[in-house]
């Protein structure tokens, strides 16, 4: 009988992959999940237990599902990388790994196949196959990813009432990155960041956050680049006291990024 190792995280849940496995060879009988928890390349992560947990819930409804389907099922939420995962994986599971899947999101919301990961995998396989699963579409119950920019107002009630607000009207998690500016310590932004996060996560809301790149717009052009970002919520001082506006900020990430994009205007 066949051992299957399925690399996923953001689309572990997915219909679409939770079909491919059962309609899979029907020699296979087990399959090993692996959900990668890597940090993004750029940042300072905080409360990063976080991800850990977003992680383990998806793992845990694909472990149900196949058990449910009559197959063994065993799965592992793991701190590296898709392609480091794979290597790991390949080297120190018995029974041995009879092929691999990929599960990704399409490539444009996909940061994995952004970075290669899918042509990294085939060549740490060695001959192993290597199938890949594209998550298109999510169902209604699915979880969005909001980014939220923010700095010396992260911890302004009108942003916490943005985030509640949202939270409020479907499954969220939230990614706050606090662009630290040239002119003050690490130290500053990183206590701001974790009073709203320490504030949000006590109200049951699912908010992770980094201190990051000074500039917000690359900030948030990294964000979007390493995750699969649906919404953003840019908060900015208002008018002419907010640098960001001044420099157009808001507009340049509707623009260049396609995604909604939510503007806060916080007095602190």
């Amino acid at each position: 009988m066949a051992h299957v190792l399925v690399i996923a995280n953001e689309t572990a849940a997915s219909k679409t992959l939770l079909d491919a496995l059962r309609d899979n060879d029907p020699a296979v009988d087990r399959f090993t999940v692996i959900a990668p928890v890597n940090e993004p390349n750029q940042g300072y992560v905080v409360y990063e237990d976080t991800r850990r947990a977003a992680a383990s819930r998806r793992l845990e409804k694909t472990l149900k599902a196949l058990r449910e389907a009559g197959f063994s099922a065993q799965g592992f939420v793991v701190e590296t990388g898709p392609v480091q995962a794979a290597k790991d994986a390949l080297a120190q599971l018995e029974p041995k790994i009879d092929e691999i899947v990929l599960s990704t999101h399409p490539v444009e919301r996909s940061g994995w196949m952004r970075r290669n990961v899918l042509e990294d995998i085939e060549r740490v396989a060695r001959g192993v196959p290597v199938k890949h699963v594209v998550v298109e579409s999510r169902g209604p119950d699915a979880e969005s990813n909001v980014l939220v920019v923010a700095n010396q107002t992260v911890v302004s009630g009108e942003l916490l009432e943005r985030i509640r607000a949202r939270a409020t009207k479907g499954p969220a998690s939230f990614l706050i990155v606090a662009p630290q500016s040239d002119d003050e310590q690490h130290d500053d932004a990183d206590r701001r960041l974790r009073r709203a996060l320490t504030e949000l996560r006590g109200e049951g809301i699912d908010a992770h956050g980094q201190v990051v790149h000074p500039d917000p717009y690359t900030a948030a052009r990294n964000a979007v680049h390493d995750e699969a970002i649906d919404e953003i919520i840019v908060s900015t001082f208002p008018g002419e006291t907010s640098g960001w506006l001044r420099r157009d900020l808001v507009e340049r990430l509707r623009k260049d990024t396609g995604l909604p994009v939510d503007h806060v205007v916080s007095s602190a």
